[in-house]
Parts: C-alpha cells; sequence; structure tokens
C-alpha cells in the first residue's frame, strides 16, 4: 500500500486545471503517484532517469505515457505544453544555475494559469543527506556519490521569485520513508 498520499488534497485543483491539457510528472519514480493522478481521470505524461522505475511504472498506470529521460532534456509534450506539473523530490539533484534553468522551463511549458505541485528537501532533512556529508555548495551535498540539494524557506522564495505565485508553502514530514523525512511542499500557480 502507497504511504504517501500527499496529492489527496490537491486532486481538486489538479483536475480543475488538468482539463487544458495533460498533467506532467517530472520523476514518477515507479508510479505511485501517477496511479492517483490517472485514478482522477487525468491524462498524465510523466517521466524519470530510471528505466527499471518507469518499467515498474508503465505495469502500475497502463494508461500513462511514460519515458526514460533526463529532466534537462526536453519534455516530451505533444504540443509543449502542460496544465499542470508534478515535480515529487526530483528538484534536487543539479548545480544552482540549472535548477534555476529548469524552473524556468517548467514554468514555460505551463499554460496560462497553470499549476505546480513539488516537494523539496528541507535543510532539515538530516536522515537523508541534510547533514554529514561532503559540501558541494551552499546546502547542496554529496550523498553517497550523488548531489543533493536541500532548501530552506529563502531558498525556495528565490527560486520561485520570477513569474509565480505562491498558494501554499509548508515545511512537513514524510513517512514515506524507512525514516522520517523533512521536506518543503510548494503549490504555485504560474503568473501570467
Amino acid at each position: 500500500m502507497y504511504s504517501d498520499p500527499w496529492l489527496q488534497r490537491w486532486l481538486p485543483l489538479i483536475t480543475d486545471r488538468a482539463h487544458c491539457g495533460p498533467v506532467l510528472e517530472l520523476g514518477c519514480g515507479a508510479g505511485e503517484d501517477s496511479a492517483i493522478l490517472v485514478g482522477a481521470g487525468v491524462d498524465l505524461v510523466a517521466l524519470d532517469l530510471s528505466e527499471e522505475s518507469v518499467t515498474t511504472a508503465r505495469g502500475r498506470v497502463p494508461n500513462a505515457s511514460f519515458f526514460v529521460q533526463d529532466l534537462r532534456d526536453p519534455f516530451p509534450l505533444e504540443n509543449g505544453k502542460a496544465s499542470v506539473v508534478v515535480a515529487s523530490l526530483s528538484l534536487h539533484y543539479f548545480p544552482w544555475a540549472e535548477t534555476l534553468r529548469l524552473v524556468t522551463r517548467i514554468r514555460d511549458t505551463l499554460n496560462d494559469s497553470g499549476i505546480l505541485l513539488c516537494r523539496l528537501n528541507s535543510t532539515n532533512d538530516h536522515h537523508f543527506g541534510a547533514s554529514g556529508h561532503p559540501l558541494i555548495d551552499t546546502n547542496y551535498y554529496s550523498v553517497h556519490g550523488e548531489p543533493k540539494r536541500f532548501f530552506d524557506r529563502s531558498s525556495i522564495e528565490h527560486l520561485f521569485q520570477s513569474g509565480w505565485n505562491m498558494l501554499s508553502l509548508e515545511e512537513m514530514i514524510t513517512h514515506k520513508y524507512a525514516m522520517p523525512k523533512s521536506i518543503w511542499e510548494a503549490i504555485l500557480v504560474k503568473d501570467v
């Protein structure tokens, strides 16, 4: 059973906007969130870097379109636009300048008044790398050989300062993993 139903409270907002185009899921993993989204009746395009995860997601959610690719590559959208983008714990792998470019690309991909729902690693996420690892840059560590960024409120506000209206920003704990994980949940509307 999937133990992280974070999307449930946002489904009315997602389905309201999804009539204007597909939902794009960045970093779909094994398709847990994908199943919730398709179950709500949205047209879903999802991608992940892991071929194994995408294979699992395709088996779990056969009615969605899945792609194996890097988030920095062009998004596989038929007309280049999405009504909603979901990015749960997938925007933290990159240097700051690349993260800024990725957020701009997401904004450019959204239809007018499109929605971004994202979750980001918190600087309080000490169980999963926010301390005790080699520092690459401010709040950006090499965690078991992989780059991983952690966010505080000010860095999130800076990340989304231009072209976005913040509907919600909350720091919370998810129990999806073996240990509690501190995250930020940000819900944003493209500002036109």
